[in-house]
């Protein structure tokens, strides 16, 4: 399938369907509607991952030191009342077992990405702040993401306060953690970011983009969904080409928002795992 192919069939879905494609640190082989925003869901958690380990290495914050797991934050609207998760809408029960005890953010942090853990990112986001997140994305070369609230924060959406992303601001920020990772670069240490892929490339929920490439490929992801959303975002390793970033953010009704989010069956999956296997094709010439 060519480029105008893969162009056409996203045009052809309902809806706003975004996609990036680059090599890390260059100019995009494929774009569409790139800086379009739309809805964050769970991919504002790879910015989350970043502040954190930035916070760890400036020794503000300790990956491995045990801190409160409670369901309790402030909203990001002022004088709003403090809201919670509900445990029903998140997908890792791992994080509820240890309510009202303690866990590291290291390991709080890893539940956030692989898991997507709501209950684990509200407590990290709580411990490095906004503007830290903020940071992050800017430093990461984001230029139109948006974290403004922890995930449930009702209040604070029904005041405006949102969470955006963009396809390109989405790749942009792992292809900075990709390169970081090779040599120094504005993100974090060449180790943390190593040790940020990783997390990423623990990722359970693989029924978008991974669903699209090898068995056994590595690929440094995250993605997110609600109903009406489903976006996936990646850094993919193959063993016979260069490394390179792809980010599709989907607003559609093909998007069914299970509160999983591990339905291979739903149909923008299905969409992005077929971009992701075109663009796997013509990976040797991105």
């Amino acid at each position: 399938m060519s480029w105008q192919e893969l162009d056409a069939r996203l045009a052809a879905a309902p809806g706003t369907v975004s996609g990036y494609v680059s090599r890390p640190g260059r100019p995009p082989a494929y774009s569409r509607l790139a800086d379009v925003p739309h809805y964050a869901a769970s991919t504002m958690k790879v910015a989350v991952l970043a502040a954190l380990y930035r916070a760890a290495e400036a020794g503000t914050l300790d990956l491995d030191a045990p801190v409160p797991v409670r369901n309790d934050f402030t909203s990001a609207q002022p004088g709003a009342p403090r809201f919670a998760c509900n445990h029903g809408y998140d997908n890792d029960d791992a994080v509820w077992e240890r309510l009202d005890r303690t866990a590291s953010l290291r390991w709080l942090a890893h539940r956030m990405i692989v898991r997507s853990s709501n209950l684990a990112t509200n407590i990290v986001l709580e411990h490095v702040g906004r503007e830290a997140v903020a940071q992050a994305w800017r430093l990461g070369g984001a230029r139109n993401s948006v974290t403004g609230r922890g995930i449930e924060d009702f209040a604070a959406r029904e005041a405006g306060i949102t969470n955006l992303v963009t396809a390109a601001d989405l790749a942009t920020l792992l292809g900075t953690l990709t390169l970081g990772a090779e040599s120094p670069g504005p993100l974090a240490s060449p180790a943390s970011c190593a040790a940020m892929l990783d997390v990423l490339a623990a990722q359970e929920h693989r029924e978008d983009l991974a669903a699209g490439l090898p068995v056994g490929t590595r690929i440094a992801h995250k993605n997110g969904w609600v109903q009406g959303v489903r976006h996936g975002a990646g850094v993919v390793f193959p063993a016979d080409a260069p490394a390179y970033t792809v980010a599709f953010c989907t607003t559609t009704d093909l998007a069914d928002g299970g509160a999983s989010g591990a339905d291979p069956d739903d149909d923008a999956c299905r969409l992005i795992a077929a971009a992701s296997a075109t663009i796997w094709a013509a990976r040797h010439h991105l």
